[in-house]
């Protein structure tokens, strides 16, 4: 298997009020067929029913909202950029669930989740430079 993620399917229950929220924090998609694309730099986000993703999978559905497990990122330039996605998931309808800080090791982030719980860090970690068309390349950790 190559080292690749080409899309992320977030399951939703309200495919409308989904797609608004991330209207509402600049993202731009298409809905075809009951799923929303969003072209979000070199892969895809992809918003489908919950239940439908589930009997996609050979899943049961589940409860929404509570943690999965998963967290998504979205790195940025400055602290200030990341307080301002902060406020601007909130305006939108999403929950802040940690405000930002400096963490133990010296980057500035916070976390808020969507309108179905699903939760992304926010972070400008100066170790993870971002490249002009927004995509970050990790650096060396020098692991032995």
């Amino acid at each position: 298997m190559e080292q690749r993620i080409t899309l992320i399917t977030l399951g939703v229950t309200d495919l409308a009020r989904s797609k608004a929220f991330y209207e509402a924090l600049g993202w731009r998609g298409q809905e075809v067929q009951e799923t929303v694309f969003f072209q979000a730099g070199g892969l895809g986000l992809v918003l489908w029913g919950r239940d439908n993703l589930a009997r996609d999978c050979g899943l049961e559905p589940g409860t929404p909202g509570g943690f999965g497990g998963i967290v998504l990122a979205h790195n940025v330039r400055s602290d200030a950029e990341v307080d301002e996605l902060l406020a601007a998931a909130d305006l939108a309808g999403g929950t802040v669930t940690r405000r930002a800080v400096f963490n133990e090791i010296g980057f500035y982030s916070g976390v808020f989740t969507d309108p179905d719980g699903h939760a992304w860090e926010v972070a400008h970690n100066p170790g993870f430079p971002l490249a002009e068309d927004g995509t970050v390349t990790l650096p060396d950790f020098g692991a032995a």
